[in-house]
């Protein structure tokens, strides 16, 4: 059991260490950095005081939902696709490294490499807002990102399992970062303007629950106390999720979306191996 516990420990630390010498992985990092430090100086000066969802809440909240999934799902799919194509993971099934191990050990050092460029990125924000004398940060963004960065990647590693390439695994990415964040809203705005409004509304609310994206979103309306932003006629389904039993079924299925992936990518990557 210690020999498991040394080799995952390794292992994870191989992979962080490799996601942190990619120029990709560098080039995210700057990037994040100037966008937050720029929505939070534009925030300072245009409108320095005002709390709750206003236009700086509005834009960390589309930066996380469409910036992070990308990079989450590009690079993570990528890095999978990588081993296989290179035949890194045929060297790795050479070692007591179970596949599980292997997809756990990719899940995490993801995990480590984004949650270090979130945490440099929120780290300038709130040093600039501690020079100009503003101490006010909404904290419910870093449970957003964790939040994010544990849906996404467990989504990425198993983009990067059902690619045959690290071409096709940026392709895979792509499309289920534009199903999640754009075209599957498209659909239902399209679907609504021939649709009842009963009827669009109970597509909205399965919308929520299958989309990732929009689970997030709705997670941070809810623990934000917004909810009332979804309209009137969604009273009785936010009022459900603002209950206890509301928040222990949220948790739930977010769980699901964590775990259910990982399992299917297991899965796959088992059959991938005894069809080899």
């Amino acid at each position: 059991m210690g020999c498991a516990t040394l080799r995952n420990h390794l292992f994870i630390r191989l992979e962080w260490r490799q996601m942190l010498r990619s120029r990709w992985m560098q080039s995210v990092a700057l990037l994040f950095v100037f966008v937050f430090a720029s929505i939070s100086l534009i925030q300072q000066i245009a409108l320095p005081n005002d709390l709750g969802f206003t236009r700086q809440t509005a834009s960390f909240l589309n930066l996380l939902l469409f910036l992070l999934p990308l990079f989450i799902l590009t690079i993570g799919s990528m890095g999978v696709a990588s081993d296989l194509e290179s035949g890194w993971f045929s060297l790795l099934k050479t070692y007591p490294l179970s596949v599980i191990q292997y997809i756990i050990g990719k899940y995490i050092a993801l995990l480590l490499s984004f949650t270090l460029i979130l945490l440099l990125a929120f780290g300038v924000v709130l040093t600039m807002n501690g020079i100009s004398g503003q101490t006010h940060f909404p904290t419910i963004f870093l449970g957003l990102s964790i939040l994010t960065m544990l849906i996404f990647s467990s989504i990425a590693i198993l983009c990067g399992i059902l690619a045959k390439n690290r071409l096709h695994a940026l392709a895979v990415s792509l499309v289920v970062w534009a199903l999640a964040l754009l075209l599957i809203s498209y659909a239902l705005m399209a679907v609504g303007t021939v649709v009842a409004g009963h009827v669009l509304q109970k597509l909205t609310i399965v919308m929520i629950h299958i989309n990732p994206a929009e689970w997030i979103r709705f997670g941070y309306f809810l623990f934000s106390d917004q909810a009332s932003v979804l309209g009137p006629s969604f009273y009785s389904f936010t009022e459900f999720y603002s209950s206890p039993v509301g928040y222990l079924l949220y948790a739930i299925i977010t769980i699901l979306w964590i775990v259910f992936p990982i399992l299917l990518a297991k899965w796959l990557l088992e059959k991938r191996g005894r069809q080899a």
